[in-house]
């Protein structure tokens, strides 16, 4: 009996100790796992650090001073008084244009006072007004917005401000989790969590409009006012932009979208250094590469790419050999998912850039080198009275200026930087009068040209002192 009863103490007292050495060493040691599926070639790695459950507290905290509340008046005119108005009292046709308050949130990307943000917070606005963490605030300066991508980057005078530093979206891995960080409802300093649900996720454009759109997909709660807010990881890196929801609701009910930290790296530099972001375009139309689109092109087994649908005949992808009905496999060697993927890659290159692209036609593989070409429409600031497109700012010039040269009416350049403008030789203070022969007395029809524009600009103008000058400007 004694015996018996001391092998059971021993047996329980071993049990016990290792217990303690394997509870130990899971709690200290970093462990790596791997979890095999059905599939043997399929074996994934899964490294644990410390604990179990994802820790936010580092990344909350690093990354919460660099997004600031971004208000936004904006000012509608007011329609123009009505006869029965004038004489009989309808109405006041002298009342002050009604003005409307909009807000959203934006993230300090540089210490000397640069913003991102999205494009429809700011678009339009006449006065835009940021505010910090530690509740400081300071006007703020539009100096470029890209609706294609819904991109804006504002500018405060300032130095010394906590920056949140880039990360890589392109390495971001389904499942990984990330924080969102803004101001929805006006409830600043918001953060949630969730995790990456899908990338490369493109939304339907109602209005037709020419996108792009390569969005990072997450379950972090978004609502409004999270609008040009950050989306980090668990590092305490910018990853995305947080642009859009998908509601039935205008609430969040499960899916928000971030533009990828890639892009706007891409458009913030290029509105900096160029003053317009300078978008490539290979110059061709897409659909989803299906079974059926496939087998047509002579492709067995896994197929993989986006089938070409058209073709612009005067486009980088025509010239360098490419033609409807190729499957377009890789860019770069990297190899290519659906439209929306292909759209984000070649908008992280400039025009001129050379790429080298893998098709697939006639069941085989073919390389070829293109060079990208540039796009017409590179408008990067526009509202109702300025623009900034191809590194000139235009505007509303003074109406007496106007009466002295016997003008009704043209769009002034108010400011040069590098650009086409400049290279043209355009110089500040040119009143343009005619753009392709078509007379333009605004902003907006100045830019209606332009954007309409397929091989380039004849720019007709007048200076102060009255000296009529001709422009040619490539597009």
């Amino acid at each position: 009996m004694k015996r018996n009863l001391t092998v059971i103490l021993l047996s329980v007292v071993l049990s016990v100790t290792a217990a303690v050495i394997i509870t130990n060493y899971i709690n200290e040691s970093p462990g790596t796992f791997f979890y095999s599926s059905d599939e043997p070639s399929s074996l994934r790695q899964v490294v644990l650090e410390h604990q179990n459950f994802p820790d936010f507290t580092y990344a909350a905290e690093s990354c919460v001073d660099g997004v600031v509340f971004v208000k936004v008046v904006k000012r509608e005119k007011n329609r123009e008084a009505s006869i029965l108005e004038h004489f009989f009292g309808y109405g006041n046709p002298y009342s002050m244009p009604r003005e409307s308050v909009n807000s959203g949130s934006g993230v300090i990307i540089s210490p000397d006072g640069y913003i991102a943000t999205n494009n429809h917070v700011v678009a339009n606005g006449q006065q835009i007004e940021v505010t910090l963490n530690d509740n400081k605030t300071y006007p703020a300066t539009l100096v470029g917005a890209d609706p294609v991508t819904d991109v804006a980057l504002l500018k405060v005078e300032a130095q010394g401000l906590p920056v949140i530093p880039f990360g890589d979206s392109d390495s971001l891995r389904l499942g990984e989790w990330v924080l969102a960080i803004g101001s929805p409802f006006n409830l600043r300093s918001t953060i949630t969590a969730g995790i990456v649900s899908a990338k490369g996720r493109s939304l339907p454009d109602m209005r037709g409009e020419f996108k792009i759109e390569s969005f990072i997909q997450t379950d972090a709660a978004v609502n409004p006012g999270n609008s040009g807010g950050a989306l980090v990881n668990t590092k305490g890196e910018l990853v995305g932009i947080n642009t859009a929801i998908a509601s039935n609701t205008g609430s969040y009910t499960g899916y928000s979208f971030a533009v990828p930290v890639s892009i706007v790296k891409k458009v913030v530099d290029d509105i900096k250094e160029f003053g317009s972001v300078q978008r490539a375009v290979l110059g061709i139309s897409m659909v989803e590469l299906t079974q059926e689109l496939a087998s047509l092109a002579g492709m067995k087994g896994d197929f993989s790419g986006v089938y070409i649908a058209e073709i612009n005949k005067s486009g980088a992808a025509y010239k360098a050999g490419v033609r409807e009905g190729d499957i377009l496999v890789a860019i770069s060697g990297k190899k290519m998912k659906n439209p929306s993927h292909v759209q984000a890659t070649i908008n992280g290159y400039k025009p001129e850039d050379v790429v080298e692209i893998l098709i697939f036609r006639d069941g085989k593989e073919i390389k070829m080198e293109v060079t990208l070409q540039g796009e017409a429409n590179a408008v990067a600031m526009a509202d109702d009275n300025s623009a900034k497109v191809m590194g000139a700012t235009l505007g509303e010039p003074d109406k007496d200026l106007l009466r002295k040269l016997g003008l009704r009416g043209g769009v002034e350049v108010k400011s040069l930087e590098k650009g086409k403008f400049k290279d043209a030789g355009i110089g500040k203070g040119l009143i343009i009068t005619y753009i392709n022969q078509t007379p333009v007395t605004s902003v907006k029809e100045a830019l209606d040209v332009i954007k309409n524009a397929k091989r380039g600009l004849l720019i007709e103008g007048v200076y102060s002192n009255g000296d009529v000058y001709y422009y040619g400007v490539g597009v």
